[in-house]
């Protein structure tokens, strides 16, 4: 058998077995608990990758640090704002927006830091 269309069948059938069972609402926490494990991954992976550089970012000149830490603050915010409301369209394009402005200002200040000329 195709695999992809094992899988599908496979797809299907854990969705009829939900909506039999009426499990929609446990389904509905499920996909709750994963954002929030999610989001807690995350983090825990900026964290490490923060410990194994902190002494380097130290040797920065404050500017340079601030900017660093300034954006990944807006980032962690920006993450969090998302995961607590009710997204539309609108908001999708503004997470993508700060997103973005974020980690361009966190490689830009990397970049400075890593150009010896």
């Amino acid at each position: 058998m195709n695999p992809t269309l094992r899988g599908f069948l496979i797809i299907l059938a854990i969705t009829a077995v939900i909506v039999a069972l009426h499990q929609e609402t446990t389904l509905a926490v499920l996909y709750i608990v994963a954002r929030v494990v999610f989001v807690i991954a995350i983090a825990f992976f900026l964290y490490l990758l923060w410990r194994d550089h902190r002494s380097e970012i130290a040797v920065w000149p404050g500017r340079a640090k601030w900017v660093f830490y300034g954006a990944a603050a807006m980032i962690v915010a920006d993450v969090l704002v998302l995961s607590l409301i009710k997204e539309t369209g609108l908001d999708a394009v503004v997470f993508v927006l700060v997103l973005g402005a974020g980690v361009y200002s966190m490689w830009r200040v990397w970049r400075d830091q890593h150009t010896y000329a």
